[in-house]
């Protein structure tokens, strides 16, 4: 997707500021940017104040998910033009001179490492990279930043810890955190591609598993894959039968990009992916069988958007298949939106089946 200028008139009461990025908004004081990369844990209040207190510097905040982008543009105004929120699978490859990471200790180890590369990499030789972590005892930041940089500074507090290094020159060895794997399925071997942030990063995930098990696909299906994380089920999807045609659907950059890669690494022609906070953007009732491994996060929520999406999409008679640890919510809810619902169990998952 194309980024946009989205610009905050403040910072909403109602939106509480993450500590470790509380901590970086604190630290602004020292620099005179003119160029700054930041991401946020929340809508990206560290990237609006940054970009009032440096008003001639521009600054770049970054996501990796559309749906967390979209919900900081609501709150965007037209007050500071030099702000930009962007959605992306990387930063983008423009140089700054001050990035600022907020990490969290719940966070993806792999994804934060690739980040901090990513970051180094950005910065022009004498730039500045910030980060702060919720954690006042912290020492895996530490490390990590030290593999780096030649000196870090440290700073504790009572709501974590922030550390600052310069970039002095080049990585001597650039890692490659993105991954290839292979699995099966029906007999035929399926290679997929992923990267860190990317749900089951590096394997195929055993609930998408049971799914590929349970889901039936005839010939000339046309097949919704909400969620579609690093493409495994919608790959496995697009050989079942001959006809059919997968879309793939996620509202992080990296799973689009994951889903993409792993088309053109299998040949095939059949499958479509799309990046989309706001469901598929396919014709209603134009889908034959949905397929879905909704997050556990957020209670519900997404589970039910998941529902009302695969409800909108699927032609009378269509199918739902979804996998999930938690069958109860499905049990009660499911047949607000569907017939003939049935939940069994599949190896520890239990695989909810309904008929629109």
């Amino acid at each position: 997707m194309s980024d946009s200028s989205s610009n905050f008139q403040h910072e909403p009461a109602e939106i509480e500021v993450r500590p470790q990025e509380q901590l970086l908004i604190d630290a602004l004081d020292a620099f005179s940017p003119g160029r700054m990369l930041c991401t946020s844990q929340g809508v990206a209040q560290l990237a609006a104040a940054a970009a009032r207190r440096f008003s001639s510097a521009t600054v770049y905040c970054h996501y990796l998910d559309l749906y967390h982008a979209e919900k900081a543009r609501q709150y965007a105004g037209n007050a500071l033009a030099n702000l930009t929120l962007g959605c992306s699978s990387d930063f983008p490859p423009q140089p700054v001179d001050l990035a600022a990471l907020p990490l969290s200790t719940q966070g993806d180890a792999e994804l934060t490492r690739e980040l901090l590369q990513e970051a180094h990499q950005r910065l022009e030789t004498g730039g500045v990279l910030i980060t702060s972590t919720d954690n006042p005892h912290d020492r895996w930041l530490h490390e990590e930043m030290r593999k780096l940089f030649a000196a870090v500074t440290r700073r504790e507090s009572s709501q974590g810890t922030v550390y600052l290094a310069r970039r002095d020159r080049p990585l001597k060895r650039v890692r490659n955190f993105g991954c290839e794997f292979a699995f099966r399925d029906c007999g035929r071997l399926i290679h997929a591609v992923s990267r860190p942030g990317v749900f089951s990063h590096r394997e195929v995930d055993p609930g998408a598993r049971q799914l590929m098990t349970a889901m039936e696909i005839t010939a000339g299906d046309r097949v919704l894959d909400m969620g579609c994380g690093s493409g495994t089920v919608s790959l496995a999807a697009a050989f079942r039968a001959e006809g059919v045609s997968v879309i793939a659907v996620d509202s992080h950059a990296r799973a689009v990009e994951c889903t993409a890669l792993g088309t053109v690494r299998n040949s095939l022609s059949n499958i479509s992916v799309e990046q989309s906070a706001r469901g598929p953007h396919c014709d209603p009732g134009t889908v034959d069988v949905v397929v879905a491994n909704p997050p556990y996060y957020a209670g519900f929520r997404i589970a039910r958007f998941f529902l009302e999406s695969a409800h909108a999409a699927l032609r009378p008679g269509g199918h739902i298949f979804v996998v999930t640890k938690q069958p109860e919510w499905y049990d009660e809810y499911m047949s607000q939106w569907f017939n003939d619902v049935v939940i069994k169990p599949s190896k520890g998952y239990w695989i909810a089946r309904g008929r629109r």
